[in-house]
């Protein structure tokens, strides 16, 4: 546990999210907490030794650099818990019961086990909700008073876990902390993420991210139609960027093999995916416009000043969108073809995308400016340990 090392005292601190599933999402999520951490931790005069619960350690471990143990085997999890001096919780979706009810047992489990073990928790960044059981509400509420550290990343999630029995003071509202990440130093390219997207030479690039939600497949049919209305109005390179492997590339190929159906087929190309997210940062930052469907679509967005339009599938969509003041384009059981065409086509005018960054830039820069203050609270907790 809590030792000194090269003269600054060093934590071991567990990390339980959904990590290790190659969802670039959360594999963004944990990549800007463990750069967060280093570097706060830097500045405070201590340094912090993750040990993130994966389902696939060896994985994380190559992805990430850090140390990992399984999520899933209790022994590993027990060992893990017993050997760090606190827990993070977070970031992501994980106290939710949309995909399924085991979720929230599974993390606020892990939680319980670091209490009774005397450790301090920390939730970070965190969306909560929807929680439509009611005999859930309990344990969430029980995980988040037991925590020392209480930040989620809308006034939404504050306000559910004010309704279930959270005190407000206790919650502060932070950004995602994707806002946060920087793109890969000697790959990022200046001149073309400055210009959010490519020279004037090229077609503009439209960044795609779709996932299937509606078994009928009725949405992904929507999203084909609205982009062929969009390639009947003006020329545009559609570049389909699948964030969670495989489901992604599968629900990108349905929707180009319907864009080849209305004849926009030439117009859209599959973006390998790769494993690292901050080679999907650069990847949107190299477009004019994203629409997307995965909420870290459009985090990268605003990450890099892309303008953006989203489709609704999840509240979370909804509440991250507000934050910069801006409504979905639709969702998944409504979109209207044309009304998407004529505001993707705005926003890929010059003048469009201009009034876009100045309209919404200071949200933008108050979400970097903000998203790495869980990291800052976390470390001063840490290095009030001893004290306490």
């Amino acid at each position: 546990m809590a030792d000194l090392r090269g003269g600054r005292k060093t934590f071991r601190i567990a990390l339980s999210g959904y990590y290790g599933f190659r969802n670039s999402g959360d594999e963004a999520v944990l990549r800007s907490i463990l750069t967060a951490l280093a570097e706060e931790g830097l500045r405070a005069g201590v340094s912090v030794e993750p040990v993130v619960l994966s389902g696939d350690p060896a994985w994380t471990t190559k992805a990430h650099g850090a140390q990992a143990a399984h999520r899933m085997r209790p022994a590993e999890v027990l060992r893990t818990l017993r050997g760090c001096d606190a827990l993070i919780s977070g970031g992501g979706s994980l106290l939710q019961d949309a995909t399924s009810a085991k979720t929230i047992p599974y993390y606020t489990g892990i939680v319980g086990l670091a209490r009774l073990m005397g450790k301090p928790v920390f939730v970070y960044a965190q969306g909560i909700g929807p929680v439509r059981r009611a005999w859930l509400r309990p344990l969430v509420r029980a995980a988040m008073n037991a925590s020392r550290i209480v930040t989620v990343r809308d006034e939404e999630s504050a306000a559910l876990l004010e309704r279930i029995g959270v005190k407000r003071e206790r919650i502060e509202v932070v950004p995602d902390p994707v806002m946060g990440l920087e793109p890969p130093a000697a790959a990022a390219d200046g001149a073309a993420e400055s210009a959010g997207g490519p020279g004037a030479a090229d077609a503009p690039v439209v960044g795609v991210s779709v996932r299937r939600w509606r078994s009928d497949g009725a949405d992904l049919a929507r999203v084909a139609e609205a982009l062929a209305a969009l390639v009947r109005r003006r020329e545009a390179r559609l570049r389909f960027l699948p964030l969670h492997m495989p489901d992604d590339a599968e629900a990108s190929r349905e929707v180009m093999e319907r864009l080849a159906a209305l004849g926009a087929g030439r117009a859209a190309e599959l973006a390998e995916p790769g494993d690292d997210p901050q080679r999907m940062l650069l990847e949107i930052g190299r477009c004019s416009l994203v629409f997307g469907m995965r909420l870290h679509a459009l985090i990268y967005a605003a990450n890099r000043g892309v303008p953006m339009l989203g489709l609704s599938y999840d509240p979370k969509i909804d509440h991250f969108l507000a934050r910069l003041g801006l409504a979905p384009i639709g969702t998944t059981d409504r979109l209207d073809a044309e009304a998407f065409a004529a505001a993707a086509d705005a926003l890929l005018e010059p003048a469009g995308a201009a009034a876009w960054r100045e309209r919404h830039g200071p949200a933008l820069e108050a979400l970097r400016r903000d998203a790495r203050r869980p990291a800052r609270l976390v470390v001063e907790a840490l290095r009030g340990l001893d004290k306490g």
